[in-house]
């Protein structure tokens, strides 16, 4: 039971945009104080469930992901519907090396290639002594063969030319993962949809 309280829920806002990943815990707490519904999907259509309804479906329905009570088994809600919030959380993407990297999709601004984030640099476009600031929109990811041939010069004085101007990524509505988190096979159509 311990590994399943240690699972996640997808939390969608009544427009059924992701805005949340929680824990099972506190899901259950959602669904029971009717905050939030249960979204089961099954062969691409989607069933949204009370706790009374989930706790009868979870009886009907066994599963291997399920909490165990001393009188019944309550199957493991994956995406919950809230039934009160219609906002999107807004975050601003963090402005650092690996963000920067998954902007600009781990590619070299200037030869086009794709590097593992080892083999990546980032570039001023305008150099720092012409007044080029550390920002989104000054920042190019680059080969370590491409930023020693830029070296501290502007991209057309060294004959290169930016693939894509680089700028601020758009605000995201969705908490991001972290790298290496599992998303849930009952994510996928909502997180796809985000």
């Amino acid at each position: 039971m311990d590994g399943c309280l240690n699972q996640r829920a997808l939390v969608l806002n009544r427009l059924w945009q992701p805005v949340n990943i929680i824990t099972v815990p506190r899901a259950f707490a959602l669904i029971f104080q009717e905050h939030a519904k249960v979204i089961h999907s099954n062969d691409g259509s989607f069933q949204v469930m009370s706790a009374e309804e989930w706790m009868a479906f979870s009886a009907s329905h066994p599963s291997e992901d399920c909490v165990h009570t001393v009188r019944l088994s309550i199957r493991i809600p994956r995406v919950l519907l809230l039934t009160f919030y219609d906002k999107l959380p807004l975050q601003e993407i963090r402005f650092n090396r690996q963000n920067l990297f998954e902007r600009d999709g781990y590619t070299c601004q200037y030869c086009g290639n794709i590097f593992t984030a080892r083999d990546l640099n980032l570039d001023h476009v305008i150099p720092r002594d012409r007044g080029g600031q550390t920002t989104w929109e000054n920042i190019a990811t680059s080969c370590t063969r491409c930023n020693s041939r830029k070296a501290n010069r502007l991209p057309h004085e060294a004959g290169m030319r930016l693939i894509r101007k680089p700028a601020r990524p758009p605000w995201r509505p969705f908490v991001t993962l972290t790298a290496g988190e599992d998303v849930h096979e009952d994510w996928t159509h909502f997180m796809q949809s985000s």
